[in-house]
């Protein structure tokens, strides 16, 4: 199976790149499968499921946290650029993160209830897919494509740490296309801005922000996807005008005032949800329509996000 990955991304991706990231998943199911905690963190303690339902059983906050994570609201986020060009003033992206769509059946349904009839230009996902960060990928793909159907117009993606390799086919297939480090370019009234995807830059590492910029004009507008947000830096210095990104889903649980209770120390909390600026660069981090570890969620609504792009 590896091979015909490597068949099917050939030109798209440097082979050695396709082989790394398949060696470290196949480490990482190994290590899994002989119930090593393996390196991807808390998100591979799958022990730490009790523990959670647990400490909110004893807070008597279990029923509402799991009622919360099947619950997707709309957020309509307005984003003004001096450099955006008026053919694509009023472009409407349509931003869906972190799904999990195999553990969230609730939150699948509540999102496609919302996408029905919805307006947009394009559609974006940033990664995350699988509910699991190893093992069969099946399901998720069910739950894909039932999204898929229910989505109008292009759809963009990149993967996650949750996501495989060996997803890629299946989802170009149904029509998400991901982005491995590449760019892609869209056309209105003869002007133009630019799509980039990265792959996982959080444990992969197989991220490469200056391919994926290579093919994109001095002064051009561009975005880029990337699942997390932690490239913030590397994304400014590259000179794209908007990332968007999910990952973090904004801790999922929350404190009142939506104080993440855990959140990565590498990453400073402005960065963890909503939009922020950094140098040059705009982002919006997305708190996600699914739950990771277990469907909870308190004082962090699941979300979809519609970016406007005006003109300043």
């Amino acid at each position: 199976m590896d091979q015909d990955i490597l068949l099917r991304l050939e030109g798209r991706w440097e082979a050695s790149q396709v082989k790394r990231r398949l060696e470290i998943e196949a480490h990482h199911e190994n290590r899994l499968r002989r119930k090593g905690t393996g390196f991807f963190h808390i998100e591979s303690w799958y022990s730490v499921h009790s523990i959670i339902r647990n400490a909110l059983r004893l807070a008597g906050l279990y029923g509402q946290a799991r009622r919360n994570a099947d619950k997707v609201l709309i957020r309509r986020n307005p984003l003004v650029f001096r450099n955006l060009p008026s053919s694509f003033d009023g472009f409407t992206i349509l931003h869906i993160s972190d799904l999990h769509v195999d553990m969230n059946e609730g939150a699948l349904e509540s999102l496609l209830s919302l996408v029905d009839g919805l307006r947009y230009d394009l559609c974006v996902l940033t990664g995350d897919y699988r509910g699991k960060t190893f093992g069969p990928f099946a399901a998720t793909l069910d739950g894909m494509q039932r999204l898929r159907s229910g989505l109008s117009g292009p759809v963009w993606g990149v993967l996650g740490n949750h996501d495989t390799l060996h997803m890629v086919p299946h989802l170009e297939e149904m029509g998400i296309r991901v982005l491995l480090n590449e760019c892609e370019e869209f056309v209105r009234g003869g002007q133009r801005i630019y799509l980039s995807g990265i792959d996982d830059a959080h444990h992969y590492k197989t991220h490469d922000i200056e391919r994926a910029a290579a093919r994109i004009p001095g002064n051009a507008f561009s975005i880029l996807l990337s699942h997390t947000p932690a490239v913030y830096d590397e994304a400014s210095k590259a000179e794209f005008d908007l990332m968007l990104s999910g990952h973090t889903h904004g801790g999922q649980i929350c404190l009142p005032g939506s104080v993440p209770v855990i959140l990565e120390r590498a990453l400073p909390r402005r960065f963890a949800s909503g939009g922020w600026e950094y140098r040059n660069l705009t982002g919006y981090t997305s708190v996600g329509a699914g739950a990771s570890l277990v469907p909870v969620r308190l004082n962090c609504p699941a979300e979809i996000v519609l970016h406007q792009l005006l003109c300043g």
